[in-house]
């Protein structure tokens, strides 16, 4: 099993703003990324949200890799609160607006020793479109709305430091096929700059 991507030193949640903001399941793709450690089962609850300005990298794990003027440049959209979690050896970070529970942004991490054929015959959807430039194999899907969220847009890929990486975004219901098209288009430049970060 590959070790942990940042150590026993990352806390499991990290809430701000109104909302306490959990990693969700499905942010991880099929590829037996989900688990559950006891670090993680005996962690305490979190402290009542609080209101802050605090950048997304204080939540610590995953969200180390986010910036909130970053991602508001590629995708156009601005969010203010963080929350970091960790469930077995994957890291997930989950951004949102302090008033509104969608749309939502989710990057998920995890140490793997995947290379690139072992993840475009196991991990990458079938629906799913190649991205060129970003890490050594990567795909973008389009995800169908469901009844409590609109559509969703994923980037995921193989970093060169031999981890899985996945950028979710999900909009609030209603929206159209514009929006949706805007915000790939800007997803894939975003985590060609997350690949980028040292952390």
């Amino acid at each position: 099993m590959p070790g942990s991507v940042w150590g026993p030193e990352v806390v499991p949640y990290f809430a701000v703003g109104r909302f306490l903001v959990l990693a969700a399941a499905g942010a991880v793709s099929a590829a037996g990324l989900t688990g559950c450690t006891k670090a993680a089962a005996e962690a305490p609850p979190p402290a009542p949200p609080v209101a802050t300005q605090w950048p997304a990298a204080a939540a610590g794990g995953a969200c180390r890799l986010l910036d909130y003027a970053t991602i508001e440049a590629a995708i156009k959209v601005r969010f203010d609160v963080a929350a970091a979690s960790q469930q077995g050896d994957t890291f997930t970070c989950v951004v949102q607006h302090s008033d509104a529970s969608h749309p939502d942004l989710t990057l998920a991490v995890t140490a793997t020793t995947a290379d690139p054929s072992v993840f475009r015959s196991t991990i990458v959807p079938k629906e799913a479109k190649p991205v060129s430039g970003l890490g050594k194999s990567a795909y973008q899907v389009r995800l169908p709305a469901s009844k409590k969220q609109g559509p969703g847009v994923e980037v995921g890929w193989l970093s060169a430091n031999k981890r899985l990486m996945t950028l979710r975004f999900t909009f609030p219901p209603g929206a159209d096929s514009a929006e949706v098209g805007a915000v790939s288009t800007g997803l894939i430049a975003l985590a060609k700059k997350v690949d980028k970060v040292k952390a």
